[in-house]
């Protein structure tokens, strides 16, 4: 069986790991802490799930207060606000919408006047291009079976075809806390896109999906995550697990819920590999960043 690997090195300051590329969606709960740095990392994509755009309008300057809050909101723009839009404030959705990523300039104009001209005149063989535009809205209000975060998982998959998705990790800003639906809801998701690597993020810890399709190794980061982790099957008990590198190892065990689980167990060192005849949920506490 072919072995996975899992790093949270999207949490170390640094270059960001190769050859994973990331793309970043924020929900309506609290942003953690170290949001501006897994926003830097999501160079793929970053999307607001509905409400989540009025938590990155109103948190981002103060995660950043040292800046001008006007300058950080000009500058962590979403690419994509999808879902079902109804939760985000007006005023937020329309200084996204009408925000570009570019302040104005002369230049801009010059450029906008050369580009008309080439694009009319086939000048030249290229195309100047124009500013980039604002947050591109997607309402989806007619779909009222799915949960915003899964629309917008269900966008990064359909608007990167060309990309390969074991390469590519969907983290998930404010996916724990609040309601608890809403966490399930999420957890849900995990299960819905099984083939596609996603975490989620909250200030004390992360979550992800560990398949049963393969066996797993987990490089963990001792400087910003543990030593407190779980395993948790979820959907089915799972009868044999076994792992490696924790305080209270699992040797072809049986875990259900009404029966054993493993969770406040602790890493032991910088790798933990876990096998398993049924999908778990993986967890590890993060550190104060």
């Amino acid at each position: 069986m072919d072995v996975m690997r899992h790093s949270s090195a999207f949490l170390l300051d640094g270059p960001p790991p190769s050859p994973t590329s990331y793309a970043l969606v924020v929900l309506n709960q609290s942003l953690p802490s170290f949001t501006p740095l897994v926003w830097n990392r999501a160079a793929q994509l970053r999307l607001c799930a509905d409400g989540g755009s009025n938590r990155l309008f109103d948190e981002m300057p103060r995660l950043l207060a040292d800046e001008d809050e006007n300058d950080v909101r000009n500058r962590y723009k979403p690419d994509v606000i999808k879902g079902d839009m109804d939760s985000i404030r007006a005023e937020v959705l329309e200084f996204y919408s009408n925000l570009v990523n570019k302040p104005f300039c002369p230049c801009i104009v010059i450029l906008s006047i050369i580009s008309v001209y080439i694009r009319s005149h086939d000048a030249l063989p290229f195309r100047i291009p124009l500013p980039t535009s604002g947050t591109k809205i997607v309402d989806e209000s007619h779909d009222q079976d799915t949960t915003d975060l899964h629309k917008c998982i269900a966008f990064i998959r359909d608007s990167t075809p060309d990309l390969d998705k074991s390469n590519l990790c969907i983290l998930i800003a404010g996916a724990l806390g609040g309601r608890f639906d809403h966490e399930v809801g999420n957890i849900n998701v995990l299960f819905r896109f099984s083939t596609m690597r996603i975490i989620l993020l909250s200030d004390d810890c992360l979550i992800y999906l560990l398949p049963k399709t393969h066996h797993h190794e987990i490089h963990i980061q001792t400087s910003v995550e543990g030593p407190h982790c779980g395993l948790v099957p979820i959907g089915t008990p799972s009868r044999s697990t076994t792992t490696t590198g924790l305080q209270w190892n699992l040797t072809e065990m049986e875990m259900k819920f009404g029966g054993l689980i493993s969770t406040s167990n602790i890493v032991k060192g910088e790798k933990v590999t876990v096998q398993s005849d049924s999908d778990l949920l993986w967890t590890i506490s993060i550190k104060k960043l």
